[in-house]
């Protein structure tokens, strides 16, 4: 029996979702961009899956954009924001626990001659809101903070940072990679003070492959690819309407409390069950409970990873875009080498049970006793 704990990675796409895209696929597969009637069925879905975004952001339709997935629209959000605001200043602050595809944007626009403060968390884990108000001046463009980190399931300040920029008379834009919170906590960009927030489609029980941009009203960024007039230019390229599709009818199952309180019982389960065999759990008590990061201390974690696997059990090293590198974030958080070497990150969906965390503990028991030994 399988039991997958690996959500953070991707979700297995939910039977309703993969149906709706086997029927865009196979009845309404015209061209939104087709002014024939097969092409304004297809239109039609597309503004009905962008409204479906939008509902779920509390934003306008016309806000939104469709992407390949949160990288390409993150890559988006920060190199086309920062090299449209540059003859406004060329600071930049964000995290030193980003995804890859932010952090990497940074490197790369830190080539370019653009200033990039990274802020790191302290001791608890946590990076204050004290922190970015130390770091954010009249010269900062852009400010760049996830929502949730996907390795400890650590929850930034984003709500306090659009005050922080207003007192710092600062013409920043906020952009946060909402990846991994929208869903599963409400998501509400205007709410926030979030001006520019990407998502993406695989983390909910949707396919792979397509994900979107809220770009606020009267804000622009420099598209990164050219070539018509789909997403008004701002993403041209003919929709993957399937995908899309589905990712707006994944989205209509989402009972976001309903799964957060049983999200929730099972992170509260495997904590118990963690602490009663003496491992060491990295993620702050106060992270978002889908994402649970534990060490065992002394088996490697891509040792104990494959020894899970082999039993059935679907866990992560750490960001599946990392591919098995040592976690930038632990290494931020301070954690020792031992520790960030063994770590192990647990993340949840709906469609897990307490069978599985019993599945997992007594794997991992199994797994000390069998490893340590060679």
């Amino acid at each position: 029996m399988e039991h997958y704990l690996d959500n953070s990675a991707t979700t297995r796409v939910s039977p309703k979702a993969a149906q709706r895209a086997v029927e865009i696929m196979t009845e309404i597969y015209g061209n939104p961009s087709s002014l024939h009637t097969l092409g304004i069925r297809a239109e039609e879905v597309l503004g009905s899956s962008r409204r479906t975004v939008a509902q779920a952001l509390g934003v306008s339709s016309g806000e939104i954009y469709f992407t390949s997935g949160g990288t390409e629209a993150n890559n988006l959000a920060v190199l086309g924001t920062a090299k449209w605001l540059r003859k406004r200043g060329n600071r930049i602050v964000t995290t030193a626990i980003e995804h890859s595809s932010v952090a990497e944007s940074m490197n790369e626009l830190e080539e370019e001659g653009f200033e990039v403060i990274r802020l790191t968390p302290d001791s608890s884990g946590h990076i204050s809101p004290e922190s970015f108000e130390n770091s954010i001046n009249e010269k900062t463009i852009l400010v760049s903070s996830m929502y949730v980190n996907n390795e400890t399931g650590l929850i930034l300040p984003v709500d306090k940072l659009k005050r922080i920029i207003e007192d710092k008379n600062s013409p920043a834009v906020l952009h946060s990679d909402c990846v991994q919170a929208f869903c599963k906590i409400p998501v509400k960009p205007q709410k926030l003070g979030i001006d520019i927030a990407t998502v993406s489609a695989h983390k909910l029980h949707a396919p792979k492959g397509v994900g979107a941009i809220y770009i606020r009203k009267g804000l622009h960024t420099k598209p990164r690819q050219f070539g018509g007039e789909q997403e008004r230019k701002i993403r041209p390229g003919t929709e993957p309407l399937p995908l899309i599709a589905a990712f707006a009818e994944a989205i209509k199952e989402i009972n976001i409390s309903a799964n957060y309180r049983a999200v929730t019982a099972l992170n509260e389960l495997l904590r118990k069950k963690l602490a009663e065999m003496n491992l060491t759990i990295n993620s702050p008590s106060d992270a978002l409970p889908y994402i649970l990061n534990f060490s065992v201390p002394g088996i490697r974690s891509e040792t104990m990873l494959h020894f899970l696997a082999s039993e059935g059990i679907y866990v992560s090293s750490g960001s599946a875009c990392a591919k098995g590198k040592p976690s930038h974030v632990l290494t931020a958080m301070g954690l020792n080498k031992n520790t960030a070497d063994s770590a192990l990150r647990v993340s949840f969906s709906a469609e897990n049970t307490a069978d599985d965390i019993t599945a997992l503990t007594e794997a991992i028991a199994r797994g000390k006793n069998t490893l340590a030994t060679r």
